[in-house]
């Protein structure tokens, strides 16, 4: 069925005459009115009847106006939202990222590429490191800001900075009044991780091997403010990077001296697809300026 039609139906329905209505859509008034016949054949009913000189709706012409406009209402949102993507300083961005980059660099990713193009709306996903693959990979998002970047086949990824980890202890802790300790000196404690599929719970695991113990897994979560707050509570330690807000911390967070601690985050897209020119405009911009804003 024709937009043309349904528009044409809408115009009668509305009143107009069928000559005015051809006028409106430029086309003729015998070919309105076979479209009005062929829509009334296409639906099994009638859609008009004559009163006077005029037409009105039947009940099933009603019926099928309301949806009718809907529909063309609909139409016209999607060619509005359409012209907004492609227009030379619009577009639409999907980002995936891990939920503890979520509170300080994307958010300032984001603050600094507006600065350049205000006009460009993101649709943003948190995820642990299983599902920003899957996201990537399923067509849901054209970037992700991942922690260990994916070692994957069909995706392409830049280092975009280290990121610290420190040995977060609770508050009553024997080593709580010192500022740097072996990952060692905690090897028969308790530790507090993430779900398995989060990087930072495979970088804990590997970091204590290196440290020559594996950790014993006492709490597992998905979110690392629910590990800071069991920390604080006295329920075991962990290696976690350090809060960015500005409140005190609420355990002490000690610099690992035995191995290097810390996480690598990265910038990761699917190889051989063709970013929109949004996404590739602020993958560009995400590489150039996340050290910066990591170092800040």
């Amino acid at each position: 069925m024709e937009l043309d039609t349904i528009r044409a139906f809408l115009a009668v329905a509305d009143g107009s005459t069928v000559t005015e209505t051809a006028e409106r859509v430029h086309r003729t008034q015998p070919a309105v009115s076979r479209a009005l016949a062929r829509l009334e054949r296409d639906v099994g009913t009638a859609l008009f009847q004559r009163v006077g000189r005029g037409l009105t709706l039947t009940p099933a012409g009603r019926e099928l106006a309301r949806h009718a406009r809907e529909a063309v209402d609909a139409y016209e949102r999607g060619v509005r939202s359409v012209r907004d993507l492609t227009g030379p300083d619009a577009g639409l961005v999907p980002v995936a990222f891990l939920h503890t980059l979520g509170t300080w660099l994307v958010p300032e990713l984001i603050r600094s590429f507006h600065v350049e193009r205000p006009q460009v709306r993101f649709d943003l996903r948190q995820h642990g490191d299983a599902g920003l693959v899957d996201d990537l990979l399923g067509g849901l998002v054209d970037l992700a800001v991942t922690g260990d970047r994916p070692q994957h086949p069909q995706l392409d990824s830049r280092r975009l900075f280290l990121e610290p980890l420190r040995l977060v202890v609770p508050p009553d802790h024997r080593l709580a009044g010192r500022r740097t300790a072996r990952l060692s000196e905690v090897a028969d404690e308790q530790f507090i991780v993430l779900r398995q599929g989060f990087s930072l719970r495979a970088v804990t695991e590997d970091l204590c091997a290196r440290a020559g113990f594996a950790p014993r897994i006492g709490f597992e979560g998905e979110e690392v403010e629910t590990l800071r707050g069991l920390v604080s509570a006295g329920l075991g330690v962990a290696l976690l990077p350090e809060p960015r807000s500005t409140a005190a911390p609420t355990a002490p967070y000690l610099r690992v001296s035995d191995v290097s601690a810390a996480r690598e985050i990265g910038l990761a897209w699917v190889k051989g697809r063709s970013l929109p020119e949004a996404s590739a405009d602020f993958r560009s911009h995400t590489l150039r300026t996340s050290r910066r804003i990591h170092a800040s």
